[in-house]
């Protein structure tokens, strides 16, 4: 078996640490002994590339970047990410990402941008004067099945720790929410809710940290990946994660 991660603009979009999220993945494979390929998906990507990605990662930028990735994701990129996600490939979204995926992000200065119409929802920035969401976020997982998958897998409610910094607010329609707000401000500090979930991909205002944080998640993604990939169920060898786990502890102990 093997793994090959599609890394959406690595060089536009990972401001925050998200290349943490992208290592984690990897490590988790290849203490596994699984071989993993990272396939950055760049504006000079062709769009079949992203066709070949088992796993799809994005992250988060300023405005700026983030508008010329949105602009650049359209026509036969956007139809092809749009069918590998339909089609059931798992992915993790992170910060600014997830506003890729939705109808439109409205800046606080500039016009609106539109997006790939995947996740029912939009964003907006409530202008240059608001108050940023930023702090440490902690999110118990709803969104069916993840929710039963992940029960499975650990034995545990999914509980989600993250850190959130984000100037726009994302209001859900339709797509389902993630999971529910314990701690921070989630979507947009009002309705309760953090993050989306479509088919098997993950958005979530929580930065690239998330999967070392939460290692539980990189290893359904892995998981989801390769059965997808070889249409037959895999059992991961379990990994020493103890001092992930203390870590957690620790900090739902401070934030609770």
């Amino acid at each position: 078996m093997e793994l090959t991660i599609g890394w959406l603009y690595p060089k536009l979009m990972s401001t925050y640490g998200d290349r943490g999220n992208v290592i984690c993945i990897q490590r988790r494979c290849q203490w596994r002994d699984i071989p993993v390929k990272i396939l950055p998906l760049e504006q000079t990507s062709d769009a079949e590339l992203f066709l070949q990605a088992d796993v799809i990662v994005g992250g988060g930028a300023q405005d700026r970047q983030q508008e010329i990735v949105m602009r650049d994701l359209q026509g036969a990129k956007a139809e092809a990410l749009k069918n590998q996600l339909d089609n059931g490939i798992p992915g993790v979204f992170t910060c600014g990402s997830p506003q890729l995926l939705g109808h439109y992000y409205e800046p606080a200065l500039g016009q609106r941008i539109q997006g790939l119409g995947l996740l029912d929802m939009v964003s907006k920035h409530p202008g240059p004067e608001a108050k940023r969401c930023i702090g440490n976020v902690v999110f118990e997982i709803t969104a069916e099945p993840l929710r039963q998958e992940l029960q499975a897998m650990t034995g545990e409610i999914p509980i989600v720790i993250g850190f959130e910094n984000h100037g726009g607010r994302t209001y859900l329609q339709t797509v389902s929410p993630l999971g529910k707000v314990k701690t921070g401000y989630g979507n947009n500090g009002e309705d309760g809710f953090e993050g989306a979930f479509h088919q098997k991909a993950i958005a979530t205002y929580s930065h690239g940290p998330l999967l070392p944080k939460n290692p539980f998640l990189a290893d359904w993604l892995i998981c989801t990946a390769l059965e997808k990939k070889y249409q037959d169920s895999v059992q991961l060898t379990p990994l020493d994660d103890r001092l992930a786990q203390q870590a957690r502890a620790a900090m739902l102990k401070r934030l609770d």
